[in-house]
């Protein structure tokens, strides 16, 4: 197995090398587990206090219903994007927010956005976007952790997953590398329906196979959970590794089903052939390469290349192909982070996480890549609009690329030119507005799947934003996705 970069994601250190032939990798820089009294932080400035002005401008004030006129809502530079409502950190009883995901009650219409925090989850009624209600916290498996910074969130019909960073170094154990974490805690959604406020929130169960994770993946379709970037306690998934944390596991994703009994994941499987994965999506395929149709396909954003697998037997998935995309001097100073594909499943939408601010593009750079075969899959174009921004995470609904960029926040764009390597902005809102400095301040997350134009977007020194799109595309809402597997 090849090397794999160890970077710090947030970006937050430098980039070092490592061996992961045997050795458990995380894309952000480690505790110090020869002195597990310490507990560095692992974000960038965060020191856990929250000024009455965000390091972007924002000021802790609820905010809602500021139309987007003259290219501004109030503060916020802004392009057919209107601010229903923010809410500040303190509303949420938060210092630090991270990524998040949606859930809508097919019973009663509730929409939720469910939030990583540095405390926990938050969960937020945005039913009404323009007074959103919060809802309660559930604490984090282990409370104070720098790696409560980093935190993911998935929906299967009524029950989400969580995941984080978090590890416990007190119970860390040199001699045999053991080491407990936050693992994956399993919150059965139906709990606040009928909730008007506060609630007392509860774990329905928890999943601690592993010790900590970066992400997590769900494919609707099917009803398999990913969960990526951890060190685990499954030797199945993985080669021993005395010295190290949990002794066995290199980052790959370890699958779960969820389909049968959403409540208790079944493990049945991992994807450890092209070692560390920091993000991955998989769908059911039913793309253009017939060669694949019906079959479990996986995306992996896997540090320094992007990554096919065939994962329909993941007790033996196989690897199709390995993409990279830059010269091997330029490897060590990109972060292959996460993407997307296309409606269709013909193309994938690739952001990268160091490549901004190690200079190896001068602007804020989105590769689209051609799946149109999964066997032969190929680079077609870049784009770039001159910001200076690090792009993060990023989705696609009724063919619109909703990307979340730090400190340019929210931007949409149409992909309806996809064949031809090309994207085109159709509309932005700049949760971030002191700046566009090629930091890892400002916009982590977007979700834009509850429909009719609303985008719940996180910013992490700032809280949360949901927003009112008027944003179309060219090709119009019937490329929208065929099936759940999509998101």
């Amino acid at each position: 197995m090849r090397s794999k970069l160890t970077v710090a994601l947030g970006g937050l250190a430098a980039v070092a090398m490592m061996a992961a032939t045997h050795v458990p990798v995380s894309a952000h820089p480690a505790h110090d587990l020869s002195n597990p009294g310490t507990m560095p932080l692992k974000g960038r400035t965060y020191d856990g206090v929250v000024d009455a002005v965000s390091p972007g401008g924002v000021p802790m004030e609820a905010m809602s219903d500021v139309r987007c006129e003259d290219g501004m809502a109030g503060i916020f530079p802004c392009h057919k994007v209107d601010l229903a409502s923010f809410t500040p950190l303190p509303d949420m009883e938060a210092t630090f927010v991270n990524d998040l995901w949606g859930w809508e009650d097919g019973q009663t219409g509730m929409q939720l956005a469910i939030v990583g925090t540095f405390e926990g989850t938050a969960f937020i009624d945005v039913t009404n976007g323009s007074d959103p209600v919060y809802l309660g916290t559930l604490e984090s498996e282990v409370p104070g952790d720098s790696g409560n910074i980093w935190g993911d969130v998935r929906v299967y019909e009524d029950t989400a997953y969580i995941g984080s960073e978090a590890i416990d170094l007190g119970t860390y154990v040199p001699e045999t590398g053991e080491l407990e974490g936050f693992g994956v805690q399993v919150v059965d959604l139906t709990q606040f329906r009928g909730a008007t406020g506060p609630i007392d929130v509860q774990l329905t169960n928890h999943i601690d196979d592993m010790t900590n994770s970066h992400n997590i993946s769900l494919n609707e379709d099917s009803g398999r959970m990913y969960v990526v970037g951890a060190v685990y306690n499954l030797a199945v998934c993985g080669s021993p590794n005395p010295g190290f944390p949990v002794l066995n596991g290199n980052g790959g994703a370890i699958v779960y089903d969820v389909a049968t009994d959403p409540n208790n994941p079944e493990f049945i499987g991992c994807l450890t052939e092209d070692g560390y994965s920091h993000d991955i999506q998989c769908v059911e395929y039913a793309g253009p390469d017939a060669d694949y149709t019906g079959r479990e396909i996986c995306i992996g954003s896997n540090e320094d290349t992007v990554t096919i697998y065939d994962a329909t037997d993941p007790e033996e998935p196989v690897l199709i192909d390995r993409l990279s995309y830059v010269d091997e001097e330029q490897a060590q100073d990109i972060y292959t982070h996460q993407g997307w594909l296309s409606e269709d499943q013909s193309f994938f939408f690739l952001g990268d996480e160091l490549d901004e601010i190690n200079g190896v593009v001068t602007e804020r750079s989105t590769y689209i890549w051609d799946l149109t075969d999964l066997d032969d899959a190929s680079l077609v174009g870049t784009h770039t609009d001159g910001n200076t921004s690090i792009d993060h995470n990023m989705f696609v609904k009724d063919s619109l690329l909703y990307q979340a960029n730090y400190t340019s926040g929210l931007w949409i764009y149409d992909t309806w030119k996809k064949e031809q390597g090309r994207v085109q902005m159709r509309g932005f809102f700049d949760v971030f507005p002191a700046d566009d400095r090629t930091e890892f301040y400002g916009s982590w997350g977007t979700y834009p799947y509850f429909g009719d134009g609303k985008v719940v977007v996180t910013s992490s020194d700032e809280g949360v934003f949901v927003l009112e799109s008027r944003a179309k595309s060219s090709e119009g809402p019937a490329t929208a996705s065929r099936g759940r597997s999509q998101r």
